[in-house]
């Protein structure tokens, strides 16, 4: 199964994360499949950036966003996109019945 999930990066008490999508077995901080922006809670001014059109890309692939990972999707916006995608394609098939 492929994930969406952070990557812990930087030093002891200076940690930052990338948002990674990565096969759920690899480790923690192993080997991931592409990067998809960062997040840096250490910087008040700049502490996300997402790649939308590509985290977008995975989650209709079928990617799985962990909770936090899930979390700061919906603050970028694109689960929202993702849920309306979702819902126009539903309604497609439907009518296409």
């Amino acid at each position: 199964m492929v994930k969406i999930r952070l990557n812990r990066m930087g030093r002891r008490h200076q940690a930052f994360y990338r948002i990674v999508v990565v096969d759920s077995k690899e480790k923690r901080s192993g080997r991931y499949i592409q990067s998809l922006g960062y997040y840096n809670p250490l910087n008040e001014n700049d502490m996300y950036k997402l790649d939308g059109d590509l985290a977008l890309e995975w989650l209709m692939k079928g990617a799985q966003p962990t909770v936090t990972a899930k979390d700061i999707l919906s603050k970028m916006g694109v689960m929202k996109k993702f849920d309306q995608v979702k819902y126009e394609n539903k309604k497609s098939a439907g009518e296409a019945k």
